[in-house]
């Protein structure tokens, strides 16, 4: 994009970042509202210390996994029966993608089904959100500034989205001090979840100046935390560099969109059962080898490209890095931190022409840097098996 094209950023009304900055939840809860319903977990007793002297009444909601439209709709109910006016996340990016869904659904009425992509109605968001305060406890999908929420439909066997920048929270608290319980495997798929949500509104067709800062800083964040994080998970510092990157990447992939590595993890999320941040992770590496080779075949000229060597210097940390190099970076990343291929979650051959199928028509397929073909598709999926 050219630095004179005009475009539009959308973010939280309030960003809060800092270790030990969680413990200003209260007051800041207090002030805008009056009745809470926190969201969280399988296990709200974690978060008691954080929700001790919330300042106002509240219930708590806990959601075991990735939520489904049934989480949702008791989501909602659960919140009007709170009779709820400010809305509390505390958790990973399932957990806030809910907060969203009840929050927005709360305010506007009717069912998720009415506002869901691809297999709802897609009906206009046209009321803000009840307030929402999003305490992320991992660092990886950058919910706490996104304008979207992902539900799945097992009916559906697909995973879509609630999408507004209406849904915005409207205070992101982001403490790294929140995400020091998180067990190796969870540090490993949300750090690579959130270098993703980097790298690909680096890369995207509609990214801009604004989210090329903050996509760059996130990478440099990442190539600096991540393999730290998950060496040893008491490392401040790398805690802190992550919970940076994810942030980062979710404002820029708000505001420029993903691309392939999404565009298929939704899917397959919905046709086996594996983690986000490890279907991401798997689908990196793959993705930017076909994205680079469809790239150098038909756009040449693409400036795609020239990010991509950019990205591949702040990972590796060597000014001449290539591509190549880059996409080693990657894989080597994912070996170190036990990352297995997709095969591992019980994908099968017998899979691909529906998941190839339905990522093509994903929504976040439209800031993949170029149209990938279906064979390019299936080639990417089959290296990521």
């Amino acid at each position: 994009m050219e630095s004179g094209a005009s475009f539009e950023f959308a973010t939280a009304a309030r960003l809060i970042v800092g270790a030990g900055r969680a413990a200003e939840l209260p007051p800041i809860v207090a002030g805008i509202g009056s009745r809470a319903i926190v969201y969280t977990g399988a296990h709200p007793a974690r978060h008691e210390h954080l929700l001790a002297g919330l300042g106002v009444p509240y219930s708590v909601f806990a959601v075991g996994g990735e939520p489904t439209l049934d989480d949702a709709r008791a989501a909602v109910r659960a919140a009007g029966e709170q009779g709820a006016d400010v809305v509390v996340a505390v958790g990973g990016g399932s957990v806030i993608d809910l907060a969203k869904a009840a929050a927005m659904i709360v305010a506007n009425g009717g069912d998720p089904l009415d506002y869901l992509e691809l297999i709802g109605h897609g009906r206009g968001i046209t009321r803000p959100s009840v307030p929402l305060v999003a305490v992320p406890t991992t660092a990886g999908t950058g919910a706490e500034v996104t304008a979207n929420a992902v539900l799945s439909s097992p009916e559906h066997r697909i995973k879509a989205s609630l999408r507004s920048p209406l849904m915005i929270p409207r205070v992101a608290l982001v403490d790294p001090l929140l995400t020091l319980g998180c067990p190796p495997s969870v540090t490993a798929s949300s750090g690579l979840d959130a270098l993703t949500q980097c790298l690909e509104p680096f890369v995207s067709v509609r990214a801009n100046p604004l989210t090329d800062a903050l996509a760059r800083e996130g990478l440099r964040r990442a190539a600096t935390g991540l393999r730290r994080a998950y060496a040893d998970g008491t490392d401040v510092d790398a805690r802190g560099d992550m919970s940076l990157c994810s942030v980062l990447g979710g404002m820029a992939l708000a505001n420029a969109k993903l691309g392939a590595v999404h565009g298929f993890a939704g899917v397959i999320g919905a046709t086996v059962d594996i983690p986000h941040g490890m279907a991401c992770a798997a689908l990196l590496a793959p993705v930017v080898a076909a994205n680079t080779r469809a790239l150098r075949a038909r756009q040449p000229d693409s400036p795609a490209l020239a990010r991509y060597e950019e990205a591949a210097r702040i990972l590796t940390g060597r000014p001449d890095a290539s591509v190549t190099d880059g996409v080693g970076w990657l894989r080597e990343t994912q070996t170190m931190l036990g990352v297995g291929g997709l095969g591992a979650y019980g994908l099968r051959p017998e899979h691909a022409d529906d998941i190839v199928a339905k990522a093509a028509k994903a929504s976040s397929m439209q800031g993949n840097p170029i149209v990938l073909e279906p064979d390019e598709l299936h080639a990417a999926l089959d290296a990521a098996m």
